[in-house]
């Protein structure tokens, strides 16, 4: 089950650090920005539940690094890229989400 929350103030946005207290932060533009916070019991609620941690991995042959991870838990500090928030999540909600690696193709 997800539930949405969006709060729309002119001149005020309501950032994904500060929902908590709802405190908000002014932006230079003049126009209204729309922050959205998701909240779920469980991003992955059927999919292979029988393993600890979910992560597929997809080997590509044009990257830079050797090794890349791609969030998917949506609460990165660092999103898209994996910061290893997934583990508090996994802990306080009971899921299996991992992230996806990006393995750089060996020629």
């Amino acid at each position: 089950m997800v539930t949405i929350a969006s709060t729309l103030v002119a001149g005020f946005c309501f950032s994904k650090s500060r929902v908590e207290g709802l405190k908000p932060s002014t932006h230079s533009s003049a126009r209204s920005r729309r922050m959205v916070a998701v909240r779920a019991q469980s991003i992955n609620p059927e999919i292979r539940k029988n393993e600890e941690k979910v992560v597929d991995s997809v080997l590509v042959a044009e990257l830079s690094k050797p090794l890349t991870a791609y969030c998917r838990c949506w609460r990165s500090g660092t999103f898209p890229l994996c910061d290893g928030s997934h583990v508090k999540h996994n802990k306080a909600t009971g899921d299996n989400v991992g992230p996806l690696l990006l393995k750089k193709q060996k020629e």
